[in-house]
């Protein structure tokens, strides 16, 4: 555990040791010393969690067919737009150009549909007369037609009534026939943008699951594309300490390769707990270029529902290690260097870091060592 960033690096001072032996021999070594002081914050809680692309998608097969592109391998990086994978889609041009013909027929169905509709409100066929010579033609017109309509055995205002609504609906199925190729063009052209699958946004083939020559069907996925140029670290936060965590907050994370500490952002924060776990998924922000998707990142969230505590505070710079075990040059009461055994808590901002054990505020520390000091390894009063 460790404490509160902010409260730590307010803490912190630079003490110059008064003319005394002490002074000659820091001088001598080139250096300076450090009071110790005591820093004041919650504990914080390393939580381990895995490094992930900003922005990732799922390219998946939307139509069954065979691959016949693929843009790159893993690792390869495309811009927006730029076309990955592409599917076979002969059988969807020949479907095409066979629903392009019949949206030709059903245009030629609707023109010969109007021209009719036209002959009949113009020139009605119940009304025109029989072919013959021309007396029996015109008795026909001047008698026989009257005559039908007055005794009630032929209405001639019915029947082009009928054959002009006749005409109305053939012009209405023409219509119909000509929706209904172009919905069908439509359907095709929305199969054939299915059938290539163009990168999203800028970023990387992360895994491929395809080979050119495969035969896809609906579903099977195809690559992972993602945007690795902003990364996040997502966290499974125990419940008890989501209150201490808010969006923009400004947290340190350690990262797995070299133990590097960087700042990391609060960036998203899961409304909805796991009902089994009982722990929030927290994402947090990472600076560009420090680690790489999947890395396994800690990072330190601050527990306030644990009693606060004191640690003493020191530069880095202080801290030797023989080895692994870590050690600063402690001013001891004749103005000879003691080096002392630490334990090391976290690195804190502005180049200091917490000591679990070994030290005591008030103590003076060198500041930063040269390669002529020597002493041997002690351990703290009382310990």
């Amino acid at each position: 555990m460790g404490y509160n960033v902010q409260a730590l690096a307010l803490a912190v001072s630079l003490a110059v040791v008064a003319a005394s032996p002490g002074q000659v021999w820091s001088q001598a070594a080139g250096g300076d010393f450090f009071t110790v002081q005591q820093a004041r914050g919650a504990p914080t809680v390393a939580l381990g969690g895995t490094v992930i692309p900003y922005k990732e998608v799922t390219l998946a097969a939307q139509l069954p067919g065979r691959v016949k592109y693929l843009a790159g391998i893993e690792g390869d990086s495309f811009s927006e737009g730029t076309l990955l994978v592409a599917l076979d889609d002969s059988e969807l041009l020949a479907k095409r150009n066979s629903a392009i013909a019949q949206l030709a027929n059903a245009d030629s169905q609707l023109r010969a549909a109007g021209i009719k509709y036209d002959r009949e409100l113009w020139s009605p066929q119940s009304e025109a007369a029989p072919g013959g010579m021309g007396i029996p033609n015109l008795f026909d017109q001047m008698f026989t037609q009257p005559m039908e309509s007055f005794s009630g055995t032929r209405h001639r205002g019915v029947e082009r009534r009928a054959d002009l609504y006749s005409s109305g609906i053939q012009i209405n199925q023409a219509r119909n026939s000509v929706m209904a190729a172009r919905s069908q063009i439509e359907a095709i052209d929305a199969k054939l943008r299915d059938a290539r699958s163009l990168a999203p946004f800028d970023g990387v083939i992360m895994k491929k699951y395809i080979e050119e020559g495969d035969t896809m069907q609906p579903g099977q996925p195809l690559l992972v594309f993602a945007d690795v140029e902003y990364l996040q670290v997502s966290v499974d936060v125990p419940a008890r300490l989501r209150p201490g965590l808010s969006e923009g907050m400004m947290l340190q994370a350690q990262l797995d390769v070299g133990d590097q500490v960087v700042p990391v952002r609060v960036a998203q924060i899961f409304p909805m707990a796991d009902a089994q776990r009982h722990t929030v998924k927290v994402k947090f922000d990472l600076p560009q270029g420090v680690s790489a998707p999947g890395m396994y990142t800690k990072v330190l969230v601050p527990d306030f529902t644990a009693p606060a505590r004191n640690y003493p505070v020191i530069p880095t710079s202080a801290i030797r290690y023989n080895g692994s075990l870590p050690g600063v040059y402690v001013l001891g009461t004749d103005g000879r260097p003691e080096l002392r055994l630490i334990r090391v808590g976290e690195n804190l901002d502005g180049g200091y870091t917490s000591v679990l054990s070994g030290l005591s505020e008030g103590e003076r520390v060198l500041r930063s060592p040269g390669q002529g000091v020597a002493s041997g390894w002690t351990s703290a009063p009382g310990s």
